[in-house]
């Protein structure tokens, strides 16, 4: 939303690039409207000096950003290319593309690392015959200050959604919200966009907190059913030990002190 102005689209592509454009209208916009790949949009792309540029904002973590970023590119060039002769003998010169995501999540990650889609093949090879690689910064409070200072409005942006997460761990997230968008315009901390779009960016914050929150639980799940599963595992190979020196299902209960129904469930399994 923030980075839909073209003026702060180019402060943000001179801070990551370490270009000195300065007219805005050198910019041109070219987001896939309602590409969602995995439930994921295509924050922005845009094209200036022939070259795009691929933005994306994450507040999780995926190893598979490449990917779809190959995805995103296919579609874009796709439609750039639509009336060219690609069966010609004359040469079809597509842009030379750059792809970035912004993570602000809560996982702790690095400052800044590359993802390679050549890290994704089943077979490693060690030239690999398409690669891509993917910039991810993290735009979390205290991360790239090179990048915060170059860049001030995305320090705003790192400042708000700071406030937003302290404030969500002692009050509802709608609060919590509330109170961080009525003491940034008073801050003059993204003033005029919050001021403008009080209610567009509330809401999309609240998405994004409970989205955010909802993985987490998830992975949370599935490493404690992975536990239980672990669990589970051992106690057969500790039951079929016994099964082999002849226990009978209240005998390996008693040993093991648990209950003869779920012994008694696990030899079925085992047989």
């Amino acid at each position: 939303m923030i980075f839909e102005d073209k003026k702060k689209l180019l402060e943000l592509y001179n801070a990551v690039s370490g270009k000195h454009y300065e007219d805005p209208e050198l910019l041109e916009i070219n987001t896939l409207e309602n590409a969602i790949y995995m439930s994921m949009r295509n924050d922005l792309s845009f094209l200036i000096d022939a070259r795009l540029s691929l933005y994306e904002h994450q507040s999780t973590y995926s190893p598979n950003l490449a990917l779809r970023f190959l995805f995103y590119l296919s579609d874009i060039l796709s439609g750039m290319t639509a009336d060219a002769n690609l069966y010609g003998t004359k040469k079809v010169q597509i842009p030379a593309p750059r792809f970035v995501v912004f993570y602000n999540g809560e996982e702790e990650q690095p400052d800044r690392q590359i993802l390679k889609l050549s890290e994704l093949y089943a077979v490693k090879e060690e030239v690999p015959k398409l690669e891509m690689e993917i910039l991810m910064l993290n735009v979390n409070q205290g991360h790239n200050p090179e990048l915060m200072e170059a860049c001030h409005t995305l320090w705003e942006y790192a400042e708000y959604t700071g406030r937003v997460r302290r404030y969500a761990k002692d009050q509802p997230i709608a609060e919590a919200v509330e109170r961080a968008i009525t003491e940034c315009i008073r801050e003059g901390v993204l003033k005029e966009f919050l001021e403008k779009n009080r209610r567009e960016a509330k809401n999309v914050s609240i998405y994004e907190y409970d989205q955010e929150k909802h993985i987490r639980q998830e992975r949370e799940e599935a490493w404690e059913a992975g536990e239980r599963k672990g669990e589970e595992n051992k106690l057969k190979n500790q039951i079929q030990k016994k099964l082999a020196k002849g226990k009978s299902v209240s005998e390996i209960a008693e040993a093991l002190e648990e209950e003869e129904d779920t012994i008694q469930r696990l030899v079925k399994e085992l047989s």
